[in-house]
């Protein structure tokens, strides 16, 4: 219909109804996902954290299945092969080969003592990563618990629970393992003689001190974390809601606020991973880790100090391994965080 360009009037033509293929053009949202799925999604895209999950699977695969079909075990003492280089053979070992038989050469050499390092190096990683995610596992379970609970009640409780943290900040950890360690060495060793309580032996005295340790003094970190996302979401309409219904804190706490942390948990647990297997590695080192024959790349470093000068390996390996699966994991968390914090969605 034609119209005036100065007059008020309407043009009907602008109210009539919109075709199948306008309506089409004009749709522009995207398929709607889930937050795992797009949290994945995201997380497939940095491919620095897809590589460092890659190194870490690799490790994970060198630590846990390699020393099951590893022709020597980490115990193992061979007569005459004591401070081999890596590669090298004991002159008993290139008589056999001469009769014709097969050896497996050692790919990083020997220790003193003649037990093939390779192998030593990789019980190693496992013993640091096994403390390292049991070390973190026991962090999420206090610390989340711990801070939930402050942030959810509030006022007085929080402030004495929060106390309580500011005070735990200030205990040195380093004197408690050893205390602990002394305390903890004549009624372990009693329990290590009963039946089924053997493994005390294995793990020995001092990383049991490690993993108590953990338990009462490293989870203060999350906590805070945990507290701090509790105090926001606590005040959104799904907590009054359920509220009003009559569920319990515990519920709530359980079923609404947790859920609702749990991008924020991931991520932390995934940093405290590295954080933890560094003071394992650290502890080990100072001796206070790991009994023996169990090695630890903690423990395997300050032994190979001792011969630096001859056989540098020894110490590059360990420590080596120890900055790679500290570097990974600390990759991978950033790219957790940015895939699965809400602050930074797009």
């Amino acid at each position: 219909m034609p119209k005036n360009k100065l007059s008020m009037q309407l043009n009907v033509d602008d109210f009539l109804p919109a075709s199948d293929a306008e309506k089409e053009s004009l749709i522009v949202m995207r398929k709607s996902v889930g937050f795992w799925k797009d949290g994945i999604r995201r997380l497939k895209k940095n491919k620095i954290s897809m590589v460092s999950l890659v190194v870490i699977l690799f490790v994970f695969i060198l630590s846990f299945a390699v020393p099951h079909f590893y022709p020597y075990s980490y115990e193992q003492q061979i007569r005459g092969s004591e401070n081999l280089a890596p590669m090298q053979y004991s002159e008993k070992e290139l008589s056999a080969i001469e009769a014709g038989e097969s050896v497996f050469p050692h790919i990083l050499g020997t220790d003193k003592l003649g037990r093939d390092y390779a192998v030593r190096v990789m019980m190693g990683s496992r013993v640091s990563l096994t403390v390292g995610l049991v070390a973190s596992c026991i962090i999420l379970l206090i610390g989340s618990i711990y801070g939930s609970v402050a942030g959810f009640f509030g006022g007085w409780v929080d402030m004495i629970m929060m106390r309580i943290v500011d005070m735990i900040y200030t205990v040195p950890d380093i004197l408690i393992i050893v205390l602990l360690s002394v305390a903890f060495e004549q009624p372990l060793k009693t329990l290590a003689q009963k039946p089924g309580f053997q493994w005390i032996q294995v793990i020995g005295v001092n990383l049991i001190s490690i993993f108590v340790v953990f338990a009462l003094l490293y989870w203060v970190g999350m906590a805070r974390i945990v507290r701090s996302q509790i105090l926001i979401l606590k005040e959104q309409e799904y907590v009054t809601a359920a509220r009003a219904l009559g569920a319990s804190s515990g519920h709530i706490i359980k079923k609404h606020l947790l859920t609702n942390c749990i991008g924020t948990l991931i991520v932390t647990t995934t940093l405290q991973i590295p954080s933890s297997i560094f003071t394992e590695s650290f502890l080990s080192f100072l001796g206070l880790g790991v009994a023996a024959p169990m090695p630890s790349l903690g423990s395997l470093a300050s032994e190979a100090l001792n011969g630096m000068q001859s056989n540098p390996h020894r110490l590059f390996a360990p420590a080596i391994a120890i900055s790679i699966i500290i570097l990974s994991f600390n990759l991978l968390g950033d790219g957790l965080r940015d895939a699965f914090d809400p602050k930074l969605r797009d």
